[in-house]
């Protein structure tokens, strides 16, 4: 086990951000000032989202897992501690667990995950031909991937041919020249 990092004092990387944004102005053009603040709130947008996700999965510690299952389970959390490469799961697990999160589990199985390239194929089941659809979403496995499995950096698609369906069966009644049954 790793010794924890120590945390960077909140007080002092305040400064620092101020400090940068200043020298930065003090450089740039106002369009690149504009863009470097917008930058910054941006990121405290989504980190500030994340914790208040935290602090909701924290509050809510339902069953018997408490709050780690739930923490795993959401998108913006996982992908907060993926990014930070703070997170438990490896990466077969994630991207089963944005399949899941996708409801594309059924429709979708994992082919091949090459990590070196970042690249994953995926089979899709065609539809069976009964009108419900059977395909998966793609946008949101795609999205869903972006969040639990960045390290995914392209997404092949094949479709599994559906199998063939069986011949239709008449049922009616008996033909009218077919003698009475006595």
């Amino acid at each position: 086990m790793t010794a924890p990092v120590a945390a960077p004092d909140a007080e002092l990387t305040g400064r620092r951000v101020e400090e940068l944004l200043d020298r930065l102005a003090g450089q740039g053009d106002a369009a690149t000032v504009q863009t470097a603040e917008e930058l910054v709130r941006v990121l405290m947008d989504f980190y500030g989202a994340g914790l208040a996700r935290v602090m909701q999965l924290v509050e809510r510690r339902t069953g018997d897992a408490g709050p780690r299952a739930a923490l795993l389970g959401d998108a913006l959390v996982s992908s907060l501690l993926v990014l930070h490469d703070l997170h438990p799961e490896d990466a077969a697990t994630r991207i089963d667990r944005a399949l899941a999160s996708a409801r594309s589990q059924d429709a979708v199985t994992v082919e091949e995950f090459v990590p070196e390239t970042g690249a994953l194929r995926l089979l899709e089941s065609a539809s069976g031909g009964c009108g419900c659809g059977g395909g998966a979403d793609r946008s949101a496995v795609e999205g869903a991937l972006s969040c639990f499995a960045p390290e995914v950096t392209s997404v092949g698609w094949e479709t599994r041919a559906a199998a063939p369906e069986p011949p239709l069966l008449q049922i009616s009644r008996r033909p009218p020249t077919a003698a009475p049954v006595t």
